[in-house]
């Protein structure tokens, strides 16, 4: 690397070391903030130790298992690391083509680095926007349950909590629910959901 710089003149130098540690640095971030997504799993609790739960004796069952990515931070804010990084990276890789490939003056190519790096921030934080409502979009709000109609999955016993299967924003969820009231309701009758408690658990009532 150093025999590739001593070729190049100051602002050459300038130029490749801007892309290469801009670059490196912006790629390295962006890898692990991908990478930081916690993955949860649903309708797996509660699901041991069911022999002799009504209507569930001798059964096979099957378990959805969803795994979604939660908490995934897809922000990008202009004056940050990412950001800097990523203008730094095109600024240099653009300069150094516009002074040393193309034959424009230094000025020019200053310039020329300085657009493509404020461009490429722009595109950059357009497209992290578009990420995060892809997220906000694909993530589940359990108080959009509120109204729907289902199925008990596991008996819900009065006073206890069981399981119901509901339809949340067209994904069919397994979930933990109590009854409104103090009467039992057993595997397969149909529920409606009137809120949501502390702890994610929906509060339901047998649909007659």
């Amino acid at each position: 690397m150093l025999a590739f710089l001593s070729d190049m003149s100051g602002l050459e130098k300038i130029f490749a070391v801007c892309a290469i540690v801009g670059g490196v640095l912006f790629i390295i971030r962006l890898v692990l903030q991908f990478m930081g997504g916690d993955f949860d799993v649903d309708g797996a609790d509660g699901l041991d130790g069911l022999d002799g739960v009504d209507g569930l004796d001798g059964a096979d069952i099957d378990a959805d298992f969803d795994a979604d990515i939660g908490d995934t931070d897809y922000s990008f804010k202009l004056i940050s690391f990412q950001g800097l990084t990523a203008f730094f990276a095109m600024f240099g890789l653009v300069g150094l083509a516009m002074l040393k490939q193309s034959g424009f003056s230094q000025a020019h190519s200053v310039m020329g680095g300085l657009a493509a790096g404020v461009a490429t921030v722009w595109v950059m934080k357009k497209i992290f926007e578009w990420a995060m409502t892809l997220q906000s979009s694909g993530n589940i709000k359990l108080k959009n349950a509120i109204g729907a109609e289902g199925t008990v999955y596991l008996t819900i016993h009065a006073g206890d909590t069981g399981k119901v299967r509901i339809n949340i924003q067209n994904h069919l969820k397994v979930l933990n629910a109590k009854c409104a009231g103090d009467e039992e309701i057993k595997t397969g009758e149909p529920v409606r959901v009137v809120r949501v408690v502390s702890g994610n658990i929906l509060v339901v009532e047998k649909i007659d």
